[in-house]
């Protein structure tokens, strides 16, 4: 069975956005009922099939890796925190560097990302983050006995 047009629509909008919500808004569904639209569409076996379809159909000339590194440099460089971190995460997804990785991370590599994301922060974020931290909250006795302990 064939799919009508907002259901068209919401299978190319789902493979762009890759939100159900969004997708349903894109394709003309009330803003009010787009989450609930979003999801029954997502869960049809006929729309499903379709961005499946669509998604085996995609092919881009981007280089992806290419583009999120440049969008990472734009974002650090004009003081986009929350977007530089994104561009982080999703280049450590592409490039396979993650906690599943069998074995996991040697202590200097993750010293050098906690370094890159502190220095995409800043000075200010940086400290205030600490003082939310416990270890930054215990008194001199309360760290020894900690060392002690260990």
């Amino acid at each position: 069975m064939g799919l009508n047009e907002k259901q068209e629509k919401f299978a190319q909008s789902y493979i762009l956005h890759r939100n159900a919500t969004e997708a349903a808004k894109a394709a003309g569904y009330a803003a009010g009922s787009a989450a609930n639209q979003g999801y029954r569409l997502i869960h049809d076996e006929a729309v499903a099939e379709r961005v499946r379809e669509l998604e085996n159909e995609l092919e881009t000339n981007v280089d992806v890796i290419e583009e999120i590194e440049n969008q990472y440099t734009f974002a650090r460089a004009n003081g986009h925190t929350n977007s530089a971190l994104k561009a982080l995460e999703l280049l450590s997804r592409i490039r396979g560097n993650n906690s599943d990785i069998e074995g996991g991370l040697d202590e200097k590599s993750l010293e050098d990302g906690i370094v890159q994301c502190l220095n995409i922060l800043g000075a200010d974020k940086v400290f205030a983050l600490l003082d939310k931290c416990d270890f930054m909250t215990a008194t001199p006795e309360e760290e020894e006995e900690d060392n002690d302990t260990d």
